[in-house]
């Protein structure tokens, strides 16, 4: 099912992403091509392309892992690519990066897994605080009963769902998702794209949604941004994007469909 447009805001929109003119090459390899996007708080947006057209190269240049070639990226009102390396930390915490490999540790169990990164990052956090935090993100993907499972016995959309939950209890104010459906069954993938889009509504967050999967586009993004040939050739609403007189995006959509 298509998702609903949100609520027409009061005032101007807040940026909290802004890319303008990004270019990045490895090598002969020229993967973005002047890239320019603006994510409003509150919205997700989902890049919609192709597998391997650099999408993922983005949200790295995004958070820091990598460094542009040209152009200026701003997040949360900080340009990436000139802070320095303890900035650019605590710029980090503000903005969870949901991997689409999950990255849960296997020799650790879930609850373990949760605690992580609040002992890592918060300093003298209290053991009836984490506990609260840990029961909170568990309660909102709806995990509770694996809390003291080993991510070996969990499914492919359980580790998922622990994933976003390791991400989400650092409460960040945007996330970005890399390929959150990939390698999942279309039902499976139906209660990931239902649960970004309760993160969105639970957490009030700013999402990036990379993705080649139409069904998790249509269904999570307030927005469509369609990634092409190291650029955005197209952006808005999944029916503006995808209409009867766009011959190349129509048959992106004829060739990646799930109904």
């Amino acid at each position: 099912m298509e998702k609903q447009s949100l609520p027409a805001k009061n005032g101007p929109e807040e940026p909290v992403i802004i890319i303008r003119d990004l270019y990045k090459s490895f090598g002969d390899l020229h993967v973005l091509k002047g890239v320019d996007l603006t994510v409003f708080k509150g919205e997700n947006v989902a890049v919609l392309g192709k597998s391997g057209s650099g999408k993922s190269v983005l949200i790295r240049i995004l958070v820091g892992l990598l460094k542009p070639d040209k152009g200026e990226v701003t997040v949360l009102g900080h340009q990436v690519n000139n802070l320095p390396e303890n900035e650019l930390n605590a710029l980090r915490l503000r903005v969870g990066f949901s991997f689409q490999s999950s990255a849960l540790y296997d020799s650790m169990s879930i609850r373990q897994n949760l605690e992580f990164p609040l002992k890592m990052n918060i300093k003298n956090i209290s053991k009836q605080e984490i506990d609260k935090s840990v029961k909170e993100v568990l309660e909102a993907v709806g995990l509770e009963d694996k809390i003291d499972q080993m991510p070996a016995d969990l499914s492919g959309g359980q580790r998922k769902r622990i994933g976003i939950a390791r991400t989400l209890i650092l409460k960040p104010e945007i996330m970005l998702y890399d390929e959150p459906t990939s390698g999942l069954d279309p039902i499976t993938s139906s209660e990931i794209n239902k649960l970004i889009n309760l993160v969105q509504e639970q957490y009030n967050t700013s999402s990036i949604i990379i993705t080649h999967d139409l069904t998790c586009a249509r269904d999570t993004g307030d927005r469509i941004a369609m990634f092409e040939d190291g650029r955005f050739n197209k952006t808005g609403k999944f029916e503006e994007v995808f209409n009867d007189t766009d011959e190349q995006a129509n048959s992106f959509y004829n060739y990646n469909f799930i109904q």
